[in-house]
């Protein structure tokens, strides 16, 4: 791994610490079931062992640490795909699509792999920051969309994305489920709830 260039010592050591971090994330990504040590993180990283303890005290720290980064990139990746469209209809239909893609990818499993070894207060925290995140929008395109109780609309939504990403993890294909969704939602996405359709 090239040497890290830096301006200062601050940078440096937050390019390292992010390059650990980044390293965690790719291991765990590869093999949710396999819980790598400090030390194998930083030879992933190419760093020296003592490095990682330079940084976190323990692999618990350190997962702890990669909880409350990962979980702020998936609503940011979600928020993003929203975004990128003004339609309130099509914002629904683009939470959902965005939400498969990082199952399918693997960051749910990841996310899993992450509940299962950080502190629980870390993780209730960040799960809860998770939460709000993504469903804070998703409620304000279900009301600008005419859902009558955008609330519980936003469980029945959140449901669909539970049920197609247990079966990309099952093996069906991106693909396959987005198109799922789309047969699904499609209709509701794009016609406001309470008109009849000509």
């Amino acid at each position: 791994m090239p040497k890290i260039q830096a301006s200062t010592v601050a940078e440096h050591r937050a390019a390292q610490r992010a390059s650990l971090l980044e390293a965690a994330r790719t291991l765990l990504s590869q093999d949710p079931d396999q819980i790598p040590s400090l030390a194998d993180v930083a030879q992933h990283a190419g760093l020296a062992r003592s490095s990682a303890y330079s940084y976190f005290k323990s692999r618990t720290d350190m997962f702890d640490a990669l909880v409350t980064d990962t979980f702020p990139r998936w609503a940011a990746y979600v928020g993003k795909h929203m975004n990128a469209v003004s339609a309130p209809g099509p914002k629904i239909l683009a939470y959902v699509e965005a939400n498969l893609q990082l199952v399918a990818r693997g960051d749910h499993a990841l996310a899993r792999a992450l509940a299962a070894i950080g502190s629980s207060e870390t993780l209730a925290a960040s799960s809860r920051l998770l939460h709000d995140s993504l469903e804070a929008p998703l409620r304000v395109a279900l009301a600008d969309h005419g859902a009558a109780d955008p609330d519980h609309m936003a469980e029945v939504i959140q449901s669909i994305v539970y049920t197609l990403s247990r079966m990309i993890e099952n093996g069906t294909s991106l693909r396959s489920a987005t198109a799922l969704a789309r047969e699904l939602l499609g209709p509701y996405t794009r016609q406001a709830p309470g008109t009849d359709e000509e």
